[in-house]
């Protein structure tokens, strides 16, 4: 799913029919379901991907671009078969674009998706990629552009797709001197950058990534990585970190421990007012009331989040949807349901 700032939204869904013991009959219908702004229902729309085989399996990804604008791109089983396709009337109509980056853009557009695409070599698959390059998805015309001014943060930088509340845009990385986690920040649409080095525990081998999310009156970085010590855990988390000064120095408030929880953490932090913080885990969620330094289990259970133009949205099954502006009220949706017109 995908929403834009206006209250309208794009979700991609699949419905798949086949027998069990004969999987090579089955097959996968895919259509995209768009939320007009000022609209009270979901309507489906044609979907520009085709149909495929059961075995193929799906994995087509989408990103709303603002209102009445989306990209859908095709992970063709075949790399050669692979198209994107670009809408800019809410999926009335959709045309194929070049999924090939095109020229450099000074600063990212209000609605584009930054990301990164293999520089080196160019256009190499990403299993594959020696370095890669922050790139933004245009909402004029769905193609990429390369960033002309771009932070140092290693080979394999890692951008937040959206910005934050405040405007910034943030990039997770690695410190080129030290090779320790950083992350940089741009409050000027990507025109120029300001790296900072996180004061990241004393581990074994690079972290992954670090995920970002600024809050009321605090930026919270969780660091991604594995573990020493301990059960090997999914989507290990480090460390958590926070800044009282929008990323200019920060400071390490969890330290992650062989047992003691939160040691997972599905998408972003959850920041709220007056260092109020959640982590949602693999097994459960967690909040903090003193900035990330305690944490007690909560008892509606784990929940993957993610920043939208509207807030944070959590998923907490595969039809149930909810968002908060604050990182406290939450205003919940469906969306697909069994039984349930999107």
């Amino acid at each position: 799913m995908g929403l834009a700032r206006d209250g309208s939204g794009f979700a991609l869904l699949a419905e798949c029919v086949g027998d069990p013991a004969t999987p090579e009959t089955g097959f996968c219908r895919q259509h995209v379901a768009v939320l007009d702004a000022g609209a009270k229902e979901w309507v489906l729309r044609k979907s520009p991907l085709p149909r495929t085989t059961g075995t193929d399996g799906i994995s087509a990804h989408l990103l709303a671009l603002g209102p009445g604008r989306a990209l859908i791109e095709d992970g063709a089983v075949e790399p050669q078969d692979a198209r994107n396709w670009f809408t800019r009337d809410g999926g009335r109509s959709w045309r194929a674009v070049d999924r090939r980056t095109v020229g450099t853009t000074p600063e990212i557009p209000a609605g584009a998706v930054l990301t990164t695409d293999c520089a080196s070599p160019a256009g190499g698959h990403p299993d594959a990629c020696e370095r890669e390059r922050l790139v933004i998805v245009s909402p004029q015309d769905g193609r990429r552009r390369a960033l002309a001014r771009v932070p140092l943060l290693g080979a394999h930088p890692l951008p937040a797709g959206q910005p934050e509340p405040d405007g910034s845009w943030w990039v997770s990385g690695t410190d080129p001197l030290s090779g320790r986690a950083a992350v940089a920040v741009s409050r000027d649409g990507g025109r120029a950058w300001t790296v900072g080095r996180l004061p990241s525990p004393p581990a074994t081998g690079h972290g992954w990534y670090t995920s970002v999310a600024v809050g009321q009156d605090a930026v919270y970085a969780a660091e991604m990585g594995e573990l020493t010590g301990g059960e090997p855990v999914k989507n290990p988390m480090r460390a958590l970190h926070r800044s009282l000064d929008g990323g200019r120095t920060w400071q390490r408030m969890w330290t992650t421990g062989p047992t003691a929880e939160p040691r997972t953490l599905l998408g972003l932090p959850v920041p709220g007012p007056g260092g109020r913080v959640e982590i949602g885990g693999e097994q459960a969620g967690y909040r903090s009331l003193d900035g990330g330094r305690t944490f007690v289990r909560l008892d509606e259970g784990s929940h993957h989040t993610r920043r939208t133009p509207l807030g944070l949205l959590r998923e907490s099954s595969s039809c149930r949807y909810e968002l908060t502006a604050d990182g406290v009220r939450w205003s919940e949706f469906g969306l697909a349901c069994e039984n349930r017109t999107p």
